[in-house]
């Protein structure tokens, strides 16, 4: 099979997709847990912004350590090869990381012609959306949270072009989060209002 490239999110109903810590927990149950945990099974390569892996290696590397309920969850993110994108050079000191040598596109490319198993982001919303534009994305999951949030960044920025997603598949948590995974459209659907009124009109 072809290595998959898959970004997950936790998102509300009006599109923030920003520190999701401030508005999440009290979503997260253990279905959520496991949606979560599956996705990672299959992944043997994590995709980071540096705001993302900042983030991340401020926490999990403790929670690891502390020997808690997550740190399994967490001894998995540190097994994991770890790849960050920024300007700047960085000190990375969380094990089995590694400074990205090239753009987002380039390394994303390189990477799904390896083989191995999945690759994946969490957070990181910069490198999500170059990802779409470049056409590399294989899924995107989103964690929609019934939630509206009213500030922060949104996953899609105002006056790009458009990116057909089709649905893949789709469950609803008892929260009442949705958990939608979507996959390019590669023959999405065309039409106008003149079909649009045909149709209602029988």
């Amino acid at each position: 099979m072809a290595r998959k490239i898959i970004a997950s999110l936790f998102i509300s109903l009006d599109g923030v997709v920003e520190a999701p810590d401030q508005w999440h927990f009290p979503y997260f149950d253990d279905e959520m847990g496991a949606a979560v945990g599956a996705g990672l099974n299959t992944t043997e390569v994590l995709l980071l912004g540096r705001r993302t892996y900042d983030s991340f290696a401020g926490a999990w590397p403790e929670r690891e350590a502390a020997g808690g309920e997550d740190a399994g969850f967490a001894k998995q993110l540190g097994d994991l090869r770890k790849i960050v994108f920024s300007r700047r050079r960085l000190d990375l000191r969380w094990r089995n990381s590694e400074q990205a040598q090239g753009d987002v596109a380039e390394v994303a490319a390189a990477l799904k012609s390896e083989p191995g198993g999945d690759i994946a982001l969490s957070g990181s919303v910069s490198v999500v959306r170059q990802l779409l534009a470049a056409g590399l994305l294989d899924e995107l999951r989103l964690l929609v949270h019934p939630i509206a949030v009213r500030r922060g960044m949104r996953l899609f920025d105002e006056g790009e072009p458009s990116i057909p997603l089709k649905l893949l598949r789709s469950e609803t948590f008892g929260t009442g989060v949705l958990n939608l995974v979507y996959g390019p459209d590669t023959a999405p659907p065309t039409g106008g209002y003149e079909e649009a009124a045909a149709t209602l009109g029988g």
